[in-house]
């Protein structure tokens, strides 16, 4: 047998499925920004980010809230916080993939990049006296969390 220059036909094409009748809905964004529709709530000014059951306890979960890159954390108690997600010693958008701890009594998150802690309550860096990491607003109404940017 020699071979062939021919072409060879595409298979054909499988018939498309039949109706099942289920619609498919469409995904809510995790991240959205404050609307109007949120003034009558108490919570003008305040950004959506997402369901709180969403959040996994000591982990981060990084958001825009308003352009700027935030990282809003639950803890294992249901506590939460929100931070700057940018490491003020490194300028990467990392916080949020930070691990979760303690230090002499204080709730930290270490930055994945040089490791400096940070208190989630106030932002100070327990490691290089100076730094601070900007701590934001953090509520949860109706089952939704909510954050709003403090200072610069």
């Amino acid at each position: 047998m020699s071979p062939s220059n021919a072409a060879t036909a595409p298979p054909a094409a499988a018939p498309p499925p039949a109706s099942t009748g289920v619609s498919v809905a469409t995904p809510v964004p995790t991240a959205t920004p404050a609307t109007p529709a949120l003034a009558g709530t108490g919570l003008a000014g305040w950004t959506s980010v997402c369901a709180f059951d969403r959040l996994i306890p000591d982990r981060g979960a990084a958001a825009l809230v308003d352009g700027r890159a935030v990282a809003v954390f639950r803890l294992s108690d249901d506590e939460l916080f929100a931070v700057d997600n940018v490491d003020p010693c490194s300028g990467a958008s990392v916080i949020s993939r930070g691990l979760v701890g303690e230090s002499a009594g204080r709730t930290t998150v270490a930055s994945p990049m040089y490791k400096h802690r940070y208190d989630l309550h106030t932002g100070d860096c327990l490691d290089s006296p100076g730094v601070i990491l900007a701590v934001h607003d953090v509520v949860v109404a109706a089952g939704v969390v909510h954050v709003r940017l403090v200072g610069p």
